[in-house]
Parts: structure tokens; C-alpha cells; sequence
């Protein structure tokens, strides 16, 4: 990968809703892709689209729903979906590289909700483009052989991720945490069996304003993440970066870089229906499971790291890498 991948960003279009995104908060993972493509010092970067292996299309779902949808009249996904095959109309009209592979060699990168909504009113047209999802949901339409599971980070407004506040495994005096709101049908059957109610499984909505999340994360065995709206929640991250172990509390999710890191090894996963059961689940895992475990999550914490530039083996380089083994399924005719 690191002497033959290549990526050209196109140069079509104009911000806000192309080459730009957001930088901070819940879905600043699309504007800090596409500013570090085109910050011009990745190596992965094309000097020529005739190098190129993979297209990479610069837009932002997030600016397109912030500048389109407001006021925010509706929830039509209309507007956001003729912006996207517009452009792609411009690229394919200009260039030859869209029509020889019928869209499988180019790739958006979307963390907004309605990310998998770009294709859903031309299913033909948008058949074999690579997806870069943080909305990872297979029940959804997500395909794990074409699409990419997306890490969701909620970068704060100093540095590029989570505080780093984790304990020893041996200073961790709590079982399982979580805190948060009410979003989603998997958090309120959570909270109906569990909020409030167990010293043991903290599970609250709200923290007292002297407490910190990171801290209590940073003293907890097991973080517990449930889908909040969608399947994908920036807790998984912020589990890592604690060193505490993730307990993914979903159905369909489909876990970022699963092609080369096993989830099994280093995190938990409950079903939905198994929410009564996650004190049981979690007091049945042996100390010497958890050790290991707890010990994997800090060896992964690299990947999950975003650095700008991109460094190796972080972030950047692992969401680049997922992209280059779909493109090595897809073959292009001869010219």
C-alpha cells in the first residue's frame, strides 16, 4: 500500500458544502479527512489523477445539511442527494475516470446520520462508490465487502480527541458505565432496566456538574456503548482512548478497521435483547479475559489516534487502508 496508493481529491466544487467540513465536535471526522487530503502532505496524496488509485470526492454531508437545512423546514433528503450526483455529473462529464469503473474506485467520507442516505435515490449510480460511513448499520444497507465503518470522534476544542484520564486495571473500582441522553431506542431500554439503579452498572443520564465523564470512564472496567439514534457512538472511541474496554450494546453495527483488528478480543458485544442480562455478562468474565483485554485496548489505542499530519498506523493511515482494500476488488478494464 505505502509505494503503489495513491488518492486524488477532486478540485471541483466550492465551500462550504465541498473541501472544507467541520473541524470540532460529532461529525468533525469529515472536515479534518478532507483538509488532510488536501493539506498537500500526506504521502497518499496524487500529484495527477493519472497515478491515482482511488478518486476521493471532497464533500461534506455535515456543511450540506447545515447550510441547506436551515431552517430546518423538513427532513426531505432531496437536497442533499442532488448536490452529491450533481457532482458527480460535473466529474463524470470532465474526466474518464468515474465511467471506467462506474464509481467503484472513488470514495466520500460522511459522519452525519443521513451519510447513507447519499445513495439511496439512485441506487444504480451509486451501486459500486466506496462509502465512508460512521453510520456503519448492516440492517441499513451498509456493505462491509464495498463500504467503510467510520470511527466516530468527537474532537473537543483543544487537541484531536478524548482526554486520556485511564487507571491501572487494577485502580478500577466500577464495573460498567455509561452516561448520556435518551437517544435512540437502545439507550431507553437501557435506561428502564438500568439507570439510577445499580451501584455496580452505572448507568446515568446525567452527571453531577462536579463529575468528570472522562474520569469515571478512567476508573470503569467496562464502558458501556450503546447505539444512540444510529448504530454508531463516539463512546467506542472514547472507551479506547481510556483504556477501558468497550461494550458494544447494538444490533448491526459493523466495527471500524474489522478487516485487520479482532473486535472479539478486545471489546464485548451484547445484543439488545441481552440488556437485562449485562451485569450477569459482565461479572461472568474472568479477570484473567479482562487482563488480556483491558491490555489489546491500549495496543489498538494507535489506531484510533488522529494526528495531523497523518503518522503511520494512525487514524488517517487505518480509514486510508480500509479504502485500499476495496479498491484491490475492483478491476478496471483495459484501456
Amino acid at each position: 500500500m505505502e509505494k503503489r496508493f495513491k488518492v486524488w481529491v477532486y478540485k471541483e466544487g466550492e465551500p462550504p458544502l465541498f473541501h472544507t467540513g467541520p473541524m470540532k465536535d460529532i461529525y468533525s471526522i469529515e472536515g479534518q479527512f478532507i483538509t488532510e487530503l488536501e493539506s498537500g502532505k500526506n504521502p497518499y496524496l496524487a500529484r495527477h489523477p493519472d497515478e491515482a488509485l482511488a478518486f476521493f470526492i471532497p464533500v461534506s454531508i455535515a456543511n450540506i445539511i447545515q447550510y441547506l437545512y436551515r431552517p430546518r423546514l423538513d427532513y426531505h433528503r432531496g437536497r442533499l442527494q442532488n448536490v452529491v450526483t450533481d457532482y458527480i455529473g460535473v466529474i463524470s462529464k470532465k474526466y474518464t475516470y468515474w465511467n471506467r469503473s462506474s464509481g467503484a474506485d472513488h470514495f466520500f467520507v460522511a459522519c452525519h446520520d443521513w451519510g447513507p442516505d447519499v445513495s439511496t435515490a439512485n441506487p444504480k449510480l451509486f451501486k459500486n462508490l466506496i462509502r465512508v460511513l460512521c453510520n456503519a448499520n448492516a440492517s441499513e444497507g451498509f456493505q462491509p465487502v464495498r463500504d467503510v465503518s467510520l470511527p466516530e470522534i468527537k474532537i473537543p476544542g483543544k487537541g484531536f480527541g478524548p482526554l486520556r484520564l485511564g487507571q491501572g486495571p487494577k485502580n478500577r473500582s466500577n464495573l460498567a458505565f455509561f452516561a448520556g441522553g435518551p437517544h435512540g431506542y437502545v439507550r431507553k431500554i437501557l435506561f428502564q432496566y438500568w439507570k439510577d439503579k445499580d451501584d455496580k452498572v452505572q448507568v446515568h443520564e446525567y452527571l453531577r456538574k462536579n463529575e468528570n465523564y472522562f474520569e469515571f470512564m478512567g476508573r470503569t472496567k467496562f464502558c458501556l456503548c450503546p447505539s444512540g439514534y444510529e448504530v454508531a457512538s463516539p463512546r467506542v472511541v472514547e472507551s479506547i482512548y481510556a483504556g477501558c474496554v468497550p461494550v458494544i450494546v447494538s444490533d448491526g453495527y459493523v466495527l471500524p478497521f474489522s478487516d485487520v483488528l479482532d473486535w472479539n478480543k478486545f471489546s464485548i458485544h451484547i445484543p439488545v435483547a441481552k440488556i437485562p442480562e449485562i451485569k450477569n455478562i459482565l461479572q461472568g468474565v474472568s479477570e484473567d479475559e479482562y487482563l488480556k483485554k483491558q491490555k489489546l485496548v491500549l495496543q489498538v489505542q494507535r489506531h484510533f489516534m488522529l494526528r495531523r499530519p497523518g503518522r503511520p498506523y494512525d487514524f488517517m493511515q487505518m480509514v486510508l487502508h480500509s479504502v485500499w482494500l476495496r479498491r484491490l476488488n475492483v478491476r478496471l478494464p483495459l484501456m
